[in-house]
């Protein structure tokens, strides 16, 4: 890329997502050198873009090694969820609370029994049921309409995406997040703010009990 057309941000976008993908894995040091090759900009410009990814708790300053990703700790690891289930749920009572009832009917659609996220549970396609529930919650940040709340769950989201996809993967799990993911559209569809709140805020507590079960097979 041309140092010209590269800004900082558009760097750190990069970034977040190889990280966010396990792309570049835990542990893994990030070369300054290496990285201004790559985008065509000075060391200065990394510098900078590593700056605010360690703001963002996604790489670390090491002695001697320099920056380096961060790997999450499981203790780490339950208060992000602790603060995620505030937020996911104060996000989709405000969704709910701005949105016409029946602008959720598509999502209803979805999670039906024998629908398409059924379908993908059934025939063990965790990837496409993982990406069609990231529209969803997008869908529901966006309805929130409130920027503090989506830049700290965006913040949340990337710290937390391959261990949710773990999680998914893990016995039992996402058959039993369809069923909540179903009541949850469902009281979104019936205008009920305060149900869709508690019920999104079930989902995450459930997700937390089979971490703590499984641990040792996620991290």
């Amino acid at each position: 890329m041309a140092a010209d057309t590269v800004e900082e941000r558009d760097i750190v976008q990069v970034i977040r997502k190889r990280i966010a993908d396990q792309l570049i894995p835990p542990g893994s040091k990030l070369v300054e050198s290496e990285l201004a090759e790559e985008f065509g900009v000075s060391r200065t410009r990394v510098r900078e873009a590593l700056t605010e990814l360690e703001l963002r708790g996604l790489i670390r300053r090491e002695p001697n090694r320099g920056a380096v990703v961060a790997k999450l700790e499981l203790h780490e690891i339950f208060a992000i969820y602790d603060v995620r289930e505030a937020l996911e749920g104060v996000a989709v009572r405000l969704a709910t609370l701005n949105s016409a009832p029946e602008s959720w009917q598509h999502w209803v659609d979805q999670f039906k029994p024998r629908g398409p996220m059924q379908k993908y549970v059934d025939n063990g396609e965790i990837e496409s049921y993982f990406a069609q529930y990231e529209k969803l919650r997008a869908d529901i940040i966006r309805a929130a309409a409130n920027p503090v709340l989506a830049g700290m769950l965006d913040t949340i989201l990337e710290k937390t995406r391959v261990i949710m996809r773990r999680v998914q993967i893990l016995p039992g799990r996402v058959e039993l997040a369809l069923v909540e993911h179903r009541a949850v559209v469902q009281a979104m569809r019936a205008g009920d703010a305060e149900a869709a709140e508690r019920l999104r805020r079930d989902n995450i507590r459930s997700a937390i009990a089979t971490l703590k079960r499984f641990h040792q097979f996620v991290l």
